[in-house]
């Protein structure tokens, strides 16, 4: 039985790989995050407070499960935020992962350590999707913070593995978490004007196939850095037209506006969106189409609000 361990277990992607992996009689789950277990339901897995920024917590969590996989999750994701406080974000997403790496050398040293980074990492000026082996050029605190931990990871000595994603949609329990294409559903079924970018481009992603993504790293025991996004690059400004449309929401209320309009703490790149072939092919990722993405939500929304 293998055992995945995964860190940020409270957020977006961590509910999704802890459902996807609870019932599997292959793998033994170990949840982690900060404070209280959030997820509704607490069968099929092991839950585990853990503060990651906490190098004797971790290091201490780590010895007591020594897990065969490690996936991270757990980071400070809220882009502005983390141009402003700096050293919260550095330590979540840099000293933190250090901190990883560093028990997993001490006590468990056989342990595949999967990291989440981003798209962010890119400047966007490339112009066409971006291949695992285009060059970073991080162009808010955030991307760099995010940089760094990958080089973290990359020059460790133990196995390891970096998937990098893109905008990623979906629900969790309670619906405690919002993004964009709940934000948008949300403002415009209560008729609120919105304005949207059309001059960033992204692959938005289900947070489903993101966790199918990592899950399939941890059973090839792939390493190296992946691309795992979804398939299609659209502007902003397009994933909100898609969001109105499926919902039947009305197109008037939203307005095409320019990032320098925004006045935004942190610069985001204007067009990543990445080039999946590669964990098409190794790993076997086949990720939904945008539409199919919301048909998806559509159903589990539908469901929440039957319970």
């Amino acid at each position: 039985m293998k055992k995945i361990f995964i860190t940020g277990s409270n957020g977006l992607l961590g509910q999704k790989l802890v459902y996807s992996l609870k019932n599997r009689k292959d793998i033994q789950a170990i949840a982690t995050s900060v404070g209280e277990n959030r997820l509704i339901n607490r069968e099929g897995y092991t839950y585990e407070s853990l503060d990651i920024t906490n190098k004797t917590e971790v290091a201490a969590v780590i010895k007591k499960f020594l897990p065969d996989v490690i996936i991270n999750t757990a980071a400070m994701t809220n882009v502005d935020a983390c141009e402003t406080k700096r050293e919260e974000c550095w330590a979540l997403n840099v000293t933190a992962v250090q901190n990883i790496v560093d028990a997993i050398v001490s006590y468990s040293p056989t342990t595949h350590l999967i990291h989440l980074s981003t798209d962010f990492i890119f400047d966007g000026e490339k112009g066409s999707e971006y291949v695992e082996t285009d060059k970073a050029n991080p162009s808010s605190y955030y991307a760099l913070s995010k940089y760094e931990s990958e080089k973290v990871v990359a020059k460790s000595k133990i196995k390891w593995s970096i998937a990098r994603t893109i905008i990623v949609y979906g629900i969790v329990d309670n619906m405690s978490r919002s993004n964009i294409v709940l934000w948008a559903k949300d403002a415009l079924s209560k008729g609120q004007k919105i304005n949207v970018v059309d001059d960033q481009f992204r692959s938005p992603t289900l947070a489903e196939d993101l966790a199918d993504g990592c899950i399939l790293i941890a059973e090839k025991s792939a390493t190296g850095i992946y691309h795992l996004s979804g398939p299609q690059t659209m502007s902003i400004l397009e994933l909100v037209y898609s969001v109105a449309d499926h919902w039947k929401l009305d197109r008037s209320l939203i307005t095409p506006s320019k990032s320098n309009t925004l006045n935004q703490a942190a610069k985001r790149p204007p067009r990543t969106g990445f080039d999946i072939s590669k964990a098409r092919k190794e790993l076997g990722y086949a990720p939904h189409s945008f539409a199919e993405g919301l048909k998806i939500l559509d159903a589990q929304l539908m469901a929440n609000s039957n319970n």
